[in-house]
């Protein structure tokens, strides 16, 4: 039970005393320490900049970090920063209230980008995506000022995989919110350490922690009806078949550039029958990588093993790169989540 530890940070407090929390909060600590490891986002002596939009995302993102750092599990500072954009109605006193009680390192920064985005964006159409573009501008800014090496964002796996489907279906790429990747600069890395965790578990987790939520409708416009369609899609897809997002997201960690049509990726020219052995990209069907794809074998993180084999499934393949130019359906969730 953490509240019987004496040096138990404030943010963890007062937590019910069930087996049911115990087991969601355990499940959302080891899923955020398996990405952190899974994709090598932590250095040690390193500054986070912790986006806190006051969503049930953020701050299970933010308690989640707390503790591992609690527990020495994460040698990295951590920063909390709240971006307020000037939406009306939105509650100013609430998140810097709450983050001096909790005794949570923080900074709050105003900027009225809410009027720039009203200013630009023709009647009619969802404000999300230069909303973001704004916000993550300032974010950036706030961590150099800040010192930070990254800035960590609360996007869970059920966004990753929405993202997926918006791609798919409306940008005709396959791509997504990656785990972690460099901004277009070079000088910071951008962090999604709830890649793995499900919405319902930031949800409920936060819930029950009773953390003061702010909804993130304030502006008045709602992401549109295209994220709305593939969330329903998605929602009903887990209800027919549950743990269906768990196997789409072990896809996305389980890719075969031979297996799809992507010459970029793949030298399909150089692939013929009776000729060399295949190198580079080639020399993936030949050693049967991915070969697993089909067999439905989810890693279980609940096993001892589990942060290995996850590791193993989602180790990063390159050093990603920021492209503004493909930011279309990545961003229009709040990044400052």
């Amino acid at each position: 039970m953490l509240d019987a530890e004496d040096d138990l940070p404030r943010l963890l407090a007062g937590a019910p005393n069930s087996t049911e929390f115990r087991k969601l909060r355990k499940r959302l600590v080891r899923e955020t320490r398996a990405a952190i490891e899974a994709y090598g986002m932590a250095r040690p002596g390193e500054r986070w900049l912790v986006c806190l939009s006051g969503g049930k995302d953020s701050y299970a993102l933010l308690a989640a970090l707390v503790e591992l750092r609690w527990r020495g599990l994460l040698p990295v500072d951590l920063l909390a920063c709240n971006l307020d954009q000037g939406q009306p109605g939105f509650p100013s006193t609430v998140l810097p209230e709450f983050l001096e009680r909790m005794q949570v390192p923080h900074r709050i920064e105003y900027r009225d980008t809410y009027s720039i985005v009203t200013s630009k964006v023709p009647e009619g159409r969802t404000y999300c995506a230069l909303c973001s573009r704004l916000r993550r501008g300032n974010l950036y800014r706030i961590a150099r000022e800040e010192g930070c090496q990254a800035v960590v964002l609360g996007h869970h796996r059920d966004d990753i995989l929405e993202t997926f489907f918006m791609n798919l279906f409306h940008g005709g790429r396959l791509a997504t919110m990656p785990p972690k990747l460099v901004n277009e600069d070079g000088d910071l890395t951008l962090l999604r350490p709830l890649a793995y965790v499900s919405e319902a578990d930031c949800a409920k987790y936060s819930r029950l922690m009773g953390y003061p939520i702010i909804p993130c409708d304030l502006c008045g416009s709602q992401e549109g009806l295209q994220r709305m369609q593939v969330k329903a899609m998605l929602d009903g897809w887990e209800k027919n078949s549950p743990g269906r997002r768990q196997v789409m997201f072990k896809a996305l960690t389980n890719v075969r550039p031979s297996h799809l049509a992507d010459p970029n990726l793949f030298d399909f020219a150089g692939l013929m029958a009776g000729g060399p052995p295949p190198h580079g990209a080639n020399a993936e069907a030949a050693s049967g990588a991915g070969t697993g794809a089909g067999t439905g074998d989810v890693p279980d993180l609940m096993g001892s093993g589990g942060l290995r084999a996850m590791a193993a499934l989602a180790a990063p393949r390159e050093n990603l790169r920021e492209n503004p130019a493909e930011d279309d359906h990545d961003e229009d969730r709040h990044a400052n989540h």
